[in-house]
């Protein structure tokens, strides 16, 4: 060990002392010199004036004086240091790169404005335009729960097909080699030509986004369940329609798992395009209006909040997996 802290968050042999812990009073400092710079350095941008400033370093001077108090007291809480110890060189990280941010925006101009703005001007945002964005994040998260439900619906049961009955994959499977693999955005122009309307438009390219990995990870956990499975339930009186419901599906989850995890994925970039597009509400919408009027602090604000709603919609699917699978838990992590 070279450094005075380790990854782990440990101090050096020389700098344990009783009480302490070190990335904490580390993090201190840096989020103390964070505040410093935020409030203390003059803007160099004089056509705007960021009405935060103050409040973010206050908020930064705050969250130093919290890690500093973490630092003195963690160890002697066992609990609260299992929890925050691997936290703590992020903590530092985030600190350094809050100052640094700041140095290169507001302070010193490195990075043109209006193309990149300091951290005042996104706490600015989601004050001034906090109901907008609510309204996007809704419509968004409405939108994507009906294509990717629809998506994992069909993907699913066209996947238990495939895996299942031969008579099906014989139709199936060639559609799934020609239509699966393009690309869902691909379908644009001739989605927003067939349906009604841009909402239903979007739906069917999210659920097209979210059908094609789930039907063939759903396909493979059938096809890939053990025949003797099958032999000893039929021994024992089991019809078709138990093998299905109560051994072929049930031993397929993991891997159908796998394919809603991809299927999330695919069907957020499609949501964020066809919103873009047609759709006129939405965070995608709400990004392209941004583009437009070159907000572009509303821009980064509204890809910040897109970030964690993916993230969190991602971290549900997980915790839904660890629940049902829980034999499993685990073995895939987010």
């Amino acid at each position: 060990m070279s450094g005075a802290v380790d990854i782990a968050g440990e101090a050096h042999p020389a700098l344990r002392w009783p009480g302490l812990w070190w990335p904490g009073i580390l993090a201190a400092i840096t989020w103390a010199a964070a505040a410093a710079v935020t409030q203390g350095l003059p803007d160099q941008v004089d056509i705007i004036e960021w009405t935060q400033t103050g409040n973010v370093a206050i908020a930064q001077a705050a969250l130093a004086g919290l890690f500093l108090v973490l630092g003195l007291t963690a160890r002697l809480l066992p609990a609260l240091h299992r929890r925050v110890v691997p936290l703590g060189p992020w903590l530092v990280v985030l600190g350094a790169a809050l100052a640094g941010w700041q140095l290169l925006t507001a302070k010193f101009s490195v990075l043109p404005m209006p193309f990149f703005v300091p951290p005042q001007q996104l706490v600015e945002v989601y004050q001034d335009d906090w109901r907008r964005l609510a309204e996007s994040v809704l419509a968004s998260l409405w939108l994507l729960a009906r294509g990717y439900a629809l998506g994992a619906a069909v993907g699913f049961v066209v996947g238990v097909g495939l895996g299942w009955s031969k008579h099906f994959g014989y139709w199936a499977h060639p559609l799934m080699r020609l239509v699966g693999p393009l690309p869902a955005t691909a379908w644009l122009p001739l989605a927003f030509f067939l349906f009604p309307s841009s909402a239903s438009a979007s739906t069917f390219l999210i659920a097209l986004a979210t059908g094609f990995p789930v039907a063939v990870l759903t396909w493979s956990g059938v096809a890939s369940v053990d025949p003797d499975f099958y032999d000893v339930a039929r021994t024992l009186g089991a019809k078709p329609r138990f093998l299905v419901l109560k051994v072929a599906i049930p031993a397929a989850l993991p891997h159908v798992f796998v394919g809603l995890f991809m299927g999330l994925g695919a069907s957020f970039a499609v949501l964020v395009v066809a919103e873009m597009l047609g759709v006129r509400s939405g965070l995608g919408w709400y990004l392209s209006w941004a583009q437009g009027w070159a907000a572009y602090g509303n821009m980064y604000a509204a890809l910040l909040v897109m970030a964690l709603m993916c993230s969190g919609l991602i971290t549900l699917l997980f915790k839904l997996r660890d629940r049902l699978l829980s034999w499993q838990k685990g073995v895939v992590k987010w």
